[in-house]
């Protein structure tokens, strides 16, 4: 799928002319995003879901509301998606885009010395809190980083799904580390946040999917209270 690592900037950018202003996204709306990726929702999946929600929302002739989330749009996207997998199933055809790379390697690279560089200051935060622990994981993930900066451009581009993956398998362990790590208190004012913020999803959304938007929510919290680098390819 073309522009496939756009993902967060297309459904933005899709929902801001599908609302025909230029509203912020909240921290929930970038959390059902990443709950998408994460579910292997394709993009246009996405565009069409939110389409189709403000397609149905203007038939209803609403004078005086808007659409102020993109969890109103939730249902929709999700059909569009189940409607996609069919039909790939049907076709045989594959969500996969071209072959042509949407990055440079040096792009790659300098992107992976950020993450490194981030990861070294939240680790020296760490150690400042004498919270050695996460100092170690912190230390570590950079030092995977590292290995996998060490390769060549070509390399790199090479296999953007299998670096994707590498990437994915590092970012999970410091989301388990993160987690293993927060103070009751901490965890639970950011629950908290979320309820606060769960009212239009949860009309929109089956359990699973809440679930799975809940999860989202707090590693996203997490990462930003620790002033860590997301480390997926969507992010570059």
């Amino acid at each position: 799928m073309e522009n496939y690592y756009n993902y967060f900037t297309e459904i933005e950018e899709r929902f801001q002319r599908a609302r025909g202003t230029p509203t912020l996204l909240s921290t929930l709306d970038w959390a059902l995003i990443e709950s998408w990726k994460e579910a292997g929702i394709p993009l246009e999946a996405v565009c069409v879901g939110i389409e189709r929600a403000f397609e149905k929302f203007a038939q209803k002739r609403h004078r005086f509301r808007k659409v102020n989330g993109l969890g109103y749009c939730a249902q929709e996207v999700m059909a569009a998606a189940e409607q996609m997998k069919t039909a790939k199933v049907e076709s045989g055809d594959d969500y996969a885009g071209g072959s042509n790379s949407p990055f440079t390697a040096e792009q790659i690279i300098q992107y992976l010395k950020d993450g490194i560089s981030r990861l070294g200051n939240a680790a020296g935060l760490a150690r400042d809190n004498s919270n050695f622990d996460l100092e170690k994981d912190f230390d570590q993930a950079a030092s995977d980083l590292r290995a996998i900066a060490a390769q060549t451009g070509e390399t790199l581009l090479k296999d953007l799904q299998g670096l994707e993956r590498q990437l994915t398998v590092i970012e999970e362990k410091l989301t388990a580390s993160l987690t293993r790590s927060c103070s009751v208190e901490l965890l639970t004012r950011m629950r908290e946040e979320v309820e606060r913020g769960m009212t239009p999803f949860r009309r929109t959304m089956n359990a699973a999917q809440i679930e799975l938007l809940e999860r989202q929510f707090i590693k996203k919290k997490l990462f930003e209270h620790h002033q860590l680098p997301r480390l997926s390819l969507f992010y570059l």
